[in-house]
């Protein structure tokens, strides 16, 4: 008995070695970072160094972070829970590794992914046009079911009219990179999606940030620096897709007009989540859409397609349309994306009872899993239930246990949230059933007593 207990001992000790590493290496990156600010400053070269290993990619820093991972994964015997095959729909249940699971990873918040209705519109339209539009819209032109979506879309937000862009998170990259420039400040939430950082920094604007949904400390942070900059671009999401929580609308409308700042709202997790039809966070607020400069939206979550899209009024789109890289110099969203995305945004509007289901679902899920003495976050009781783990490792253990239970849940790890906050993110879908998500809050808090 002494051995063994000598043994577990020991292994901890070790384990405590390994994170405490991880941890070491976090925080050496994280000062990098901050030493280097938003722009990168190439290294001469060491004198005698050959130039040709610096063309091995074995050697860029990137791959070296893959492997201390894979090393620091190896030594803990944790198996990777990201990249496995999915075998059939991802719907509230799917095929994974030829395991039949309860499925929270994926977006399909109103279970419209392999819905008959949107598979057959796209068959339809790979039957019209096929399956590629083959080049840009600019150069091959344009396809009526392309249109047809830009419209429904300029409708939903109530705008004059909508672009389409083959990427979500190049939508956002391409908008905020295109519209503004070194004389802009963009300011933006502290928990804002990364493509909105990347736009930032292509934008070459300075960029601030304000601490998670404080508007009034964004108010305090214009009045010190809006007269120092040209045009101010305030960024926010309808539904934080780490947290599930979202902002007070009205109040950043009312600091957006005091300032003279444009406002933008990236609804890539809110269409079909708020609002009593599924129309978003304007209709939650019940505010005036046009109150908002720009919105953002994307087609791979509630409209199970593909791509992302900007609505407003017709200068913002002639602008995007004409100048946009990602639009221009882009292949056209394929026809069969176009439809299907249509087809789901019809059904969200005729089936309102869809997104009832899921605000319920989300209730009932959230409250179970709170019963049972489990931190769920800031979330509101929606479509992104978040179980905060407190590290990595553990959120990695944790994923891997549950997908033994049957159950297909992702860690979300550091670098994407503060090592402190790593968790399990839950999407949760109208059509999972009460006996689904009581079951897997059982097994959850089962998994959770296992890991310690």
């Amino acid at each position: 008995m002494a051995k063994k207990d000598g043994r577990s001992l020991r292994s901890k000790a070790k384990e405590k070695l390994i994170e405490q590493a991880v941890k070491r290496r976090i925080r050496r990156h994280s000062d990098q970072q901050a030493e280097a600010g938003d722009v990168a400053v190439p290294k001469v070269a060491a004198q005698g160094e050959a130039f040709e290993s610096l063309c091995d990619f074995r050697r860029f820093p990137g791959y070296q972070e893959v492997l201390l991972q894979k090393s620091a994964a190896d030594k803990l015997g944790l198996e990777n829970p990201f990249y496995k095959l999915h075998d059939g729909v991802a719907a509230e249940t799917s095929v994974v590794e030829g395991k039949n699971c309860f499925n929270f990873s994926s977006y399909n918040y109103l279970g419209l992914n392999g819905d008959p209705r949107v598979q057959e519109a796209a068959k339809q339209a790979i039957d019209r046009y096929g399956v590629s539009p083959s080049a840009s819209r600019l150069v091959s032109g344009e396809r009526p079911i392309q249109q047809e979506l830009e419209r429904a879309l300029a409708e939903l937000h109530e705008a004059d009219d909508a672009v389409v862009f083959v990427s979500g998170h190049g939508t956002n990259v391409n908008t905020i990179g295109h519209l503004f420039g070194p004389k802009d400040l963009v300011v933006h939430d502290a928990l804002i999606h990364n493509s909105v950082l990347q736009g930032i920094q292509l934008s070459r604007a300075f960029r601030l940030s304000f601490p998670h949904n404080d508007w009034d400390a964004l108010d305090a942070l214009l009045r010190r620096r809006r007269r120092d900059f040209q045009r101010v671009l305030i960024v926010l999401e309808g539904l934080y897709s780490m947290d599930g929580d979202y902002p007070d609308l009205p109040r950043f409308i009312e600091i957006k007009q005091r300032h003279n700042a444009l406002l933008m709202v990236d609804e890539a997790h809110s269409i079909g989540v708020l609002g009593k039809t599924g129309k978003g966070i304007a209709e939650h607020f019940d505010v005036e859409p046009r109150q908002v400069d720009i919105w953002m939206g994307t087609l791979s979550k509630t409209f199970s397609s593909c791509g992302g899209y900007i609505a407003g009024n017709t200068a913002l789109v002639e602008i995007l349309k004409s100048g946009a890289s990602g639009f221009v110099y882009s292949v056209g969203l394929a026809p069969v994306l176009a439809a299907a995305a249509l087809e789901s945004l019809r059904i969200m509007l005729q089936e309102p009872e869809r997104v009832d289901k899921l605000r319920r679902n989300g209730q009932l899920f959230d409250e179970l899993v709170r019963a049972k003495g489990i931190d769920t976050g800031l979330n509101c009781k929606l479509a992104i239930i978040p179980v905060i783990t407190g590290g990595s490792i553990k959120a990695t253990r944790l994923s891997n246990l549950l997908f033994e239970r049957g159950i297909n849940v992702q860690p979300i790890i550091y670098p994407a949230v503060e090592e402190k906050l790593a968790r399990l993110r839950f999407f949760i879908c109208s059509t999972h059933s009460e006996q689904q998500l009581r079951q897997t809050a059982d097994h959850l808090e089962a998994a959770l007593k296992a890991v310690g």
